[in-house]
């Protein structure tokens, strides 16, 4: 087989030299077999996309060819996962059927194929609503319980998609941005595609918040020189000192991504300067496995010979490495310049699990050992996520909030009244780790002991705590311990549980109901139960029995949920504006009026950068495209974002606050209020000062009309004596 003549000549050189690249960069086990293998492959997907083309107009094969060598040469993959990815693509877009793929490659590569497939079919949750991004997102999850390089292959694809996304259309670059950000750079970073994992989030950023992205970006380029000199200067006598000790080392010298800066930078409402980790010196040991951790932390000892460490900013992911396999020492030291610089110590072992993630994993791992690593148990936390999703019927979006909640947060360990170390997400309380252990300990669980000190149910735990849990036969599970619990494991065997327990009073309070129902005049079919237990807010029939038994639903309750006006039931209570929306060209109108209503999580004003989402049956939402809820929003409908722009005018004005810091000096607050009302004639809703120290922080709380308005009255604080910050608060 060869290319094709659909293709030109420059095409067909262009083709066969990204293949030759693809190629050079597998750096894997192959053989004569194996690149024969694979170059069939490509010659077939070359042929069947033959009449493609992407958006951009290029060939459709460049897209295959460079997701390949994603897998080959990023995630260091070896032949089947490669034939995958250049294959990923053929049986969904051209005539080829999964039986095609199966007779020719076998049952491996098929699998991958038609995994990678069926992650992009359409589906509807349980309610009606479309989220096709979470039901991808579920069975992206489900893949990876079963077979682990269709996920890569499906990273691979989405990270090429993110490299070429200039040519999408805005709405779909936030749609696809915001998907990334929520669900496959977290998934990167967890599976220790760590170089993968930045690349998504930089690429997030620029595409969300261009101007951020951009400025942050001449900011690192301003910094770069001084700061390799500072950091070069800062390793030199410690490198020479290793080499004199005997011990290998090579050092660098790391840039942190833009996004991860930005993180920094608006988190802890910093300039780029007061952000101390911006660039990390990194020492890399050459050792053997089984002397790494002693060479590690002699390291750490030379670099103490040298400059005053931070000891509340040590971090040993030596003795407890992360699950994604992460191994590192992390400090921080005093510079010689006054400067302060995180400093990263690790062998060479763990700096190619730490930068290549899955793939290093496996080669590294000691194939005689019973012991399960961290990814193991972690893969296991996954199959059990999946086993409880299909028990308790969860739809698509519960399946997402679920996985997120356990297995995209942070991770800390602690420990058994035994010794034995449990690994939870950052967040977890007494009462996650009570049903981590088992269920029946969760249920009788009435407190603690962390660390020898008695402590309540939802005492979030700490890195290395050690807790004993407390229990009684009285306790029973209760509906409240869902607020105590920031695990599903635990939220679902606790929903199980109360299951249970109220299944106990079904007899009895369903006896009292029909009681109740005789007294109304009211038929006790199934019907009007359901009808209740809905007005109710209820789960399901057996809550309502309970509630019932139980004495918590009387006969009052009953008689209003059955009256004609039924308003009192709702509560849900909406303020509508309009809003001037642009809709796509595909709807019916465009320049329509619609209801919307201001989000209050970030408050954007007229001016403001922001996006619409739109959801059946209510308002217009309008957000900024950074903020975390749009994005949560935006990743599940991404087919309902709405294009939209302000329509600037006086009939409204918005509520906006900003943070003023400044010297504690008398005069100051007569500053501001100068500023606020002479000056800018705003209409000030509230002026909280504070002191702290030698420092005062004002909270100012004024309504405007549009973002010139707020960015002059912030221009105008800034130029008072005795201040030294502004920064507005709901939209970084």
């Amino acid at each position: 087989m060869t290319l094709p003549d659909t293709y030109s000549p420059e095409e067909k050189k262009e083709l066969d030299r990204q293949f030759n690249e693809l190629l050079k960069c597998w750096k894997s086990r192959k053989d004569e077999q194996d690149v024969a293998q694979v170059t069939e492959a490509y010659l077939l997907a070359a042929n069947a996309h033959k009449d493609a083309r992407r958006r951009s107009g290029e060939p459709y094969m460049y897209h295959p060819l460079a997701v390949a060598m994603i897998i080959a040469g990023e995630m260091g993959m070896g032949r089947t996962s490669i034939i995958g990815a250049l294959l990923h693509d053929v049986v969904e877009d051209t005539e080829y059927s999964v039986e095609d793929i199966r007779a020719l490659f076998g049952y491996k590569v098929c699998e991958i194929v038609y995994g990678v497939m069926t992650l992009t079919n359409d589906d509807v949750n349980g309610d009606g609503v479309r989220s096709l991004q979470a039901e991808t997102f579920r069975k992206v999850i489900m893949s990876m319980s079963n077979e682990m390089r269709v996920v890569l292959v499906k990273l691979a694809d989405r990270l090429h998609n993110m490299r070429t996304l200039d040519s999408m259309p805005h709405h779909k670059q936030l749609k696809i941005a915001s998907e990334t950000t929520q669900i496959y750079a977290p998934l990167a970073y967890r599976l220790g595609l760590y170089k993968i994992k930045v690349e998504l989030d930089d690429l997030c950023l620029k595409y969300i918040r261009p101007q951020v992205f951009e400025t942050v970006r001449r900011q690192l380029e301003g910094l770069r020189e001084t700061k390799v000199k500072e950091l070069e200067e800062f390793i030199a006598p410690v490198k020479k000192e290793l080499h004199e000790m005997g011990i290998k080392v090579r050092t660098m010298t790391i840039e942190r991504n833009i996004s991860a800066v930005w993180e920094r930078m608006n988190k802890f409402g910093m300039s780029i300067d007061e952000v101390y980790d911006v660039y990390v010196s990194r020492i890399i040991i050459d050792c053997p496995k089984n002397e790494e951790k002693v060479r590690c932390w002699e390291t750490y000892a030379v670099l103490t010979d040298f400059y005053y460490p931070d000891s509340k900013k040590l971090r040993d992911w030596v003795s407890f490495p992360k699950t994604n396999g992460y191994s590192s020492i992390h400090g921080v030291f005093m510079g010689k310049r006054g400067n302060w610089i995180e400093t990263q110590i690790r062998t060479e072992r763990m700096d190619d699990i730490a930068e290549n993630g899955f793939s290093a994993y496996w080669r590294y791992r000691d194939k005689n050992t019973t012991e399960e690593s961290g990814l193991d148990l972690w893969m296991g936390v996954v199959k059990d996520l999946v086993k409880e999703s299909d028990k308790n019927n969860l739809n698509a979006l519960e399946f997402i909030d679920n996985f997120q909640l356990d297995l995209f947060s942070d991770e800390i360990f602690v420990f058994t009244p035994k010794g034995d170390k449990v690994t939870l997400p950052k967040g977890a309380t007494v009462l996650d780790f009570a049903y981590g252990i088992h269920s029946e300990l969760g249920n009788h669980c009435i407190g603690a002991n962390v660390n020898k000190k008695l402590a309540r149910l939802d005492t979030e735990l700490k890195m290395g705590d050690q807790v004993e849990i407390i229990t009684s036969q009285h306790q029973e599970p209760q509906e409240k311990w869902f607020v105590f619990l920031s695990t599903s494991i635990a939220k679902s065997k606790l929903k199980s549980s109360i299951k249970d327990y109220r299944r106990t009073f079904k007899e009895e309070g369903k006896e009292k109901l029909h009681q109740m129902f005789n007294k109304l005049g009211i038929e006790f079919s199934k019907q009007n139960r359901s009808a209740l237990t809905e007005k109710l807010n209820m789960m399901s029939r057996n809550d309502l029995y309970y509630y019932v038994a139980i004495g918590k639903v009387g006969l009052q309750v009953v008689e209003n949920a059955f009256k004609k006006n039924d308003s009192n039931w709702s509560d849900n209570i909406v303020k509508y504006l309009t809003l001037g929306i642009v809709r796509p060209a595909s709807n019916k109108s465009s320049g329509e009026r619609a209801a919307y209503t201001i989000a209050t999580c970030c408050k954007p004003i007229p001016g403001d950068d922001v996006v619409a989402i739109e959801l059946p049956g209510e308002p217009v939402q309008i957000h900024h495209p950074d903020c975390q809820k749009a994005m949560k929003l935006m990743s599940r409908f991404g087919q309902n974002i709405v294009k939209a722009k302000w329509q600037f005018g006086n009939e409204f004005s918005f509520l906006a606050t900003v943070k003023v810091f400044g010297i504690n000096k008398m005069g100051l607050g007569a500053a501001l209020f100068d500023v606020l009302t002479n000056k800018e004639h705003l209409d000030v809703h509230s002026l909280e000062m504070k002191s702290e120290g030698g420092m005062v922080i004002a909270t100012i709380s004024v309504y405007v009309d549009n973002l010139k308005r707020l960015e002059s009255l912030i221009e105008q604080l800034k130029k008072i004596e005795y201040v030294r910050k502004v920064e507005r608060i709901g939209n970084a």
